[in-house]
């Protein structure tokens, strides 16, 4: 099998992960526009335009790259795989995690010029508390056992729906709304709308994703031993096994 070029892969995380806040950012300030006076409303216009394009976004970019678009996929897909080979290579996780940052941070400024806003609004919306970390800790647990139960039981067809499906539920039973990734944490930082998150909020959040991926791949290890064989199915399968196709 030959995997498809770095650069490619690199590209579609860059891409995935800047629509995807895009998405978020977005359909956020939408939101609030059309729903000014009720939260949960907005709570939910935010979360079903969320799950639908991370859901569309997975089927866009998985064949490429996986679809990571979270440091935290990658960084668990990259510890479990390193033994038997498969997944990303140390060299890989540190390219995933630039690409996803990077559009993470252009995926909030795409959706503030989208809406008549200032490029860079960074936010005022202060999210640090400990239940709010506790929140994000529980959100990323619960993702990557999702994300790599399918890929070992051999159904990443799902994925699309299933983690899609995953973070629109995650909005509304965790304190913290579900960031459940570093990058994603960052780029909302960078517009100060429904979905911003402070600067000096940033911090406590990624410490809980990290430590949320370390209970969680913990976990993974005890429940799927294996899980590493097939770290190349995640989030989908991303090898191109057809010489023809790999232009």
């Amino acid at each position: 099998m030959h995997q498809i070029t770095l650069w490619r892969r690199l590209l579609a995380e860059f891409l995935g992960t800047a629509l995807l806040v895009t998405a978020v950012v977005g359909s956020g300030i939408m939101a609030v526009e059309l729903s000014p006076d009720d939260v949960g409303l907005q709570l939910l216009e935010n979360s079903v335009a969320t799950a639908f394009a991370l859901g569309a976004l997975i089927l866009t970019f998985g064949p490429i790259s996986g679809a990571h678009f979270n440091p935290v996929v990658s960084a668990a897909d990259w510890f479990l795989g390193r033994r038997s080979g498969t997944g990303l290579t140390i060299k890989d996780l540190g390219g995933y995690a630039v690409a996803q940052t990077l559009g993470a941070v252009a995926g909030s400024i795409l959706a503030n010029l989208m809406f008549d806003l200032t490029a860079v609004t960074f936010s005022t919306k202060e999210r640090a508390a400990g239940n709010l970390w506790l929140g994000e800790i529980v959100a990323v647990v619960g993702l990557l056992l999702l994300i790599f139960a399918l890929s070992r039981s051999g159904r990443a067809s799902v994925a699309p729906a299933a983690v899609g499906a995953y973070i629109g539920a995650a909005y509304w039973f965790t304190s913290s709304t579900s960031f459940a990734n570093p990058s994603v944490t960052i780029g909302r930082a960078f517009t100060d709308t429904f979905a911003g998150i402070a600067p000096a909020s940033v911090p406590g959040f990624v410490v809980a994703q990290l430590v949320g991926l370390l209970i969680g791949v913990g976990l993974v290890v005890a429940l799927y031993p294996h899980a590493g064989d097939n770290a190349d199915a995640v989030v989908v399968p991303h090898e191109d096994t057809d010489p023809a196709r790999r232009a």
